[in-house]
């Protein structure tokens, strides 16, 4: 593997670190089966290619990208909560309709930005080469996502969130408007997967391509499929070795 490819498969691997954590949010916090992101990825890749092909600022497109994200998380949280349709029926109503609004908001099959500003190519150093630097703005990036996450669940609002996924009824009795925490986490964690969908729109100059590694836009419900399986089997791999010291 040459050095170009390397960058590139970290550069991928850090932008889908963004959807595990989203992921996390709803599978974990929440426990709430999250079919969406299959739509919210592209969604905001989608949403940034269109915004800066049209000369918006990347880093506002890039803020509205993850504000739709949310949006459609809100909608599968709202479809649960409010109407009562079961969670997981929910999220792939969602994200069938995803699929729709992606096209229409894109209006054709791609949309180059190889020739547009990204935040990507105004963040580089002229003495850094792309291929280097956005892996490590990526990595800045990761990591500043999961100290906020981590201080934010760790207020009160946050705490609501993981009681609500954790022991709803008990939540309830507390206080905690259980409902609109759910929707609240659902809200996070699309945000977050339609943030690393606007960010794999600029890294790779279209919404979905990224052949120099060798994938293909087809491989994008592979790669989200196996990151859901990695995220869910972590923390129980961890559980297990963690019981397995204390016997």
């Amino acid at each position: 593997m040459s050095l170009f490819s390397l960058f590139g498969a970290l550069e991928v691997g850090l932008i889908f670190g963004l959807v595990a954590l989203g992921v996390f949010i709803s599978f974990r916090l929440l426990r709430f089966p999250d079919l969406t992101v299959d739509g919210s990825f592209p969604l905001g890749g989608a949403v940034c290619a269109v915004l800066i092909a049209n000369g918006t600022d990347p880093f506002l497109a890039t803020l509205i990208a993850t504000a739709a994200g949310a949006l459609a998380g809100m909608v599968t949280a709202a479809l649960n909560v409010h109407l009562k349709i079961m969670d997981l029926l929910a999220s792939i109503l969602m994200m069938i309709a995803l699929y729709s609004i992606n096209l229409r908001i894109m209006g054709r099959p791609n949309i180059p930005l190889i020739m547009e500003p990204t935040m990507f190519s105004m963040l580089q150093p002229e003495w850094l080469a792309d291929y280097v630097a956005r892996p490590l703005i990526l990595l800045l990036v990761v990591i500043a996502a999961k100290i906020m996450l981590d201080m934010y669940f760790s207020t009160r609002q946050g705490l609501a969130i993981r009681a609500t996924g954790s022991n709803p009824r008990m939540a309830r009795a507390q206080g905690v408007n259980t409902g609109a925490m759910a929707i609240l986490g659902m809200a996070i964690s699309n945000a977050l997967v339609a943030l690393a969908g606007a960010m794999f729109a600029q890294t790779q100059g279209v919404a979905l391509n990224s052949d120099f590694i060798g994938l293909q836009a087809q491989d994008l419900n592979l790669i989200t499929a196996v990151l859901v399986v990695i995220a869910l089997v972590i923390p129980l791999i961890k559980q297990r070795l963690t019981r397995r010291r204390h016997v």
